[in-house]
């Protein structure tokens, strides 16, 4: 469907972009994009999504919004205190851009339900807290061949990689997942937790954003896909580094010899 002249003038720096142009601008506008968590690294992830004219953003979390969120969680206002965040992100995804449609899951994302709402979308966006939620986003996205955007951040540094490890890499070697870069989860509580050990807000702008940014590059075939290297960002440094990621062939989801084939593994 061609572009409206309100589109037109909407995405006009998108479209004057030659790595995306028109037809990139069409490939947002038809893509399904969901994001695990309208926390910190969901909320700027959602918003420069949205802007950017996705057509349709899911976004999960079974949170209400609360005063702490402020600090970092931009899709929230005072006035949705309470509310839940899926709720809230709708309305101001509403207001951004009228042209997205927000399918809100108002639920937690548990090995009962992963893997048929990861189907339902092209590609996904990580933002959860925990490790738990990351492995088992991870298999899902693998197990139902959709591409991952993951993003996580610590204190003062934060990290963004591409995983889909149901494709393959220019050698024939399926591309890492994130059990490549975490073999297993560290014991409950041997990681403080943000409330804990806190987090420096506008850094969560700096990764949601990147997360975006990456997400696009996937839907449009533009630029150089960041699967198989992790970007990390030091933030009281102001830093980038890269990092190469190796496909391990012992991985139990994705290597010669898997043992992981259903979600069964996440209780």
């Amino acid at each position: 469907m061609p572009l409206t002249d309100a589109q037109l003038e909407r995405y006009a720096r998108h479209i004057v972009l030659k790595e995306i142009g028109g037809q990139g601008q069409q490939k947002l506008l038809n893509a399904r994009v969901l994001v695990i968590g309208a926390g910190g690294l969901g909320a700027p992830c959602l918003m420069y999504l949205a802007a950017a004219g996705v057509g349709t953003l899911g976004v999960i979390d079974h949170d209400a919004v609360s005063l702490s969120n402020l600090q970092r969680q931009i899709i929230h206002d005072t006035a949705s205190l309470g509310r839940p965040k899926v709720e809230s992100a709708k309305a101001h995804l509403a207001r951004l851009n009228p042209d997205v449609k927000v399918e809100t899951h108002d639920e937690q994302l548990t090995a009962a339900n992963a893997l048929d709402i990861v189907s339902r979308y092209d590609i996904v966006a990580d933002g959860c807290d925990n490790f738990a939620t990351r492995f088992l986003v991870n298999d899902a996205c693998h197990l139902a061949r959709v591409t991952l955007v993951s993003g996580a951040v610590g204190p003062f540094e934060g990290q963004v990689s591409t995983f889909k490890s149901h494709l393959r890499d220019a050698e024939g070697k399926p591309y890492p997942n994130y059990r490549d870069l975490v073999g297993e989860a560290p014991p409950p509580g041997s990681i403080p937790a943000c409330e804990e050990a806190g987090v420096l807000g506008a850094l969560t702008g700096v990764v949601g954003s990147l997360m975006a940014l990456e997400v696009i590059k996937e839907i449009t075939g533009s630029g150089t896909s960041l699967a198989g290297r992790l970007l990390i960002y030091d933030a009281l440094e102001t830093r980038f580094r890269t990092l190469t990621l190796r496909h391990d062939p012992q991985n139990p989801l994705s290597g010669e010899h898997a043992t992981i084939r259903d979600l069964s593994v996440h209780g």
